[in-house]
């Protein structure tokens, strides 16, 4: 049997491999934050300044950390950027359980989105 965290590893690899094959990058986890982020923007592919994406990965965080209840979703400003609320304080986890935590979600993401 699989130990579960191989087992997270490896669908991580072929998501990646995926966004290579549709995108012509093989992104790293910032890399695949920032391209939720640019998804959930919904305004297509566009030059971002460094401030604008730390904003699009913020908004990657919130968006695949909904469906565990840590942001709720308050709508979108005037220039249709979405904002987020915090409602619970993320697990208290090192680097490594932090990294594999933004990983499920964002294999999760994936999934609800159809891609993978």
């Amino acid at each position: 049997m699989q130990h579960p965290e191989e087992d997270l590893q490896v669908r991580w690899l072929k998501l990646r491999i995926k966004l290579k094959e549709q995108f012509n990058i093989k992104p790293d986890m910032n890399g695949v934050l920032l391209l939720i982020g640019v998804q959930e923007l919904g305004q297509g592919p566009q030059e971002f300044s460094k401030e604008q994406k730390q904003d699009l990965m913020h908004i990657a965080i919130c968006t695949i950390l909904l469906p565990g209840g840590y942001y709720s979703f308050d709508g979108h400003d005037e220039e249709g950027w979405p904002h987020f609320t915090q409602m619970r304080a993320l697990p208290g986890f090192n680097l490594f359980e932090q990294e594999n935590f933004l990983k499920d979600h964002i294999l999760l993401y994936f999934q609800q989105q159809g891609f993978i």
